[in-house]
């Protein structure tokens, strides 16, 4: 049951074409352009540190908006009100939506993974397991945020906010430009953020090939424990 329902979950997802635009080729269109192209001033090797960027832009994409979204309508046309009245107990509901979201996270990242490498990217292996926990802990987080906000506000509501959380975090939030880019006080504040948070955690594995800060990880995770909670009360599912 849960593997059945994951599947459906990844399958809509990769189906609907704005879902991909979002999650595959603006991230990918980022990689490459802002590889050859030197608008951001990056480290060099510019691609070592435009990957865990762009990682983070991906599961942030799918994890954050794509579920808030999806949620948001799901609850508009009544597909919660029926699934939940089906066998599917409500756990399973949930499992199923998160199992889905990592397939298309680990697609994602796949293919940007191979596009990085044909532009000279070589990950160390410690800095590849690190990725994967950072990735995981991340989609946790980005959706809890994202069923937060898809779950408790209208489905038009949802589709605007969280396509212009994601612009904000996208360009001041961390993700492309650096936080010590920004002024003193400002950077301070985006450090806060879960955004620059996962940023700087898949940077300082895969570009520094060290092991993530503990600041990082507990930004993390307290973002992803406090979305949770107030989800568990705000959740309707219609």
């Amino acid at each position: 049951m849960l593997f059945t329902h994951a599947r459906t979950e990844a399958a809509l997802t990769l189906r609907n074409g704005e879902q991909v635009l979002l999650t595959l080729l603006i991230p990918l269109a980022l990689l490459i352009g802002l590889d050859l192209v030197h608008v951001v001033k990056l480290p060099e090797p510019r691609v070592d540190n435009l990957v865990p960027r762009v990682f983070a832009l991906a599961v942030m994409s799918t994890a954050f908006t794509g579920q808030a979204i999806a949620l948001g309508f799901d609850r508009r046309y009544g597909v919660l009100k029926r699934l939940a009245a089906t066998a599917l107990p409500r756990w399973l509901l949930v499992a199923g939506r998160v199992v889905g979201c990592l397939a298309v996270v680990a697609i994602q990242l796949v293919v940007l993974g191979v596009v990085g490498a044909l532009l000279g990217w070589a990950p160390s292996a410690a800095g590849l397991v690190w990725t994967v926990v950072l990735v995981v802990l991340g989609t946790l987080t980005f959706g809890a945020l994202g069923v937060l906000l898809g779950g408790a506000l209208k489905a038009e509501v949802v589709l605007a906010l969280a396509n212009v959380v994601w612009l904000v975090l996208l360009l001041a939030g961390g993700v492309v430009l650096t936080t010590d880019t920004l002024p003193s006080g400002m950077a301070d504040v985006v450090r806060l953020l879960p955004s620059a948070a996962l940023t700087q955690a898949l940077t300082d594995v895969l570009a520094h090939h060290a092991a993530p800060a503990l600041s990082t990880v507990v930004t993390l995770v307290g973002w992803g424990a406090l979305a949770g909670l107030a989800a568990t009360r705000t959740t309707r599912l219609t």
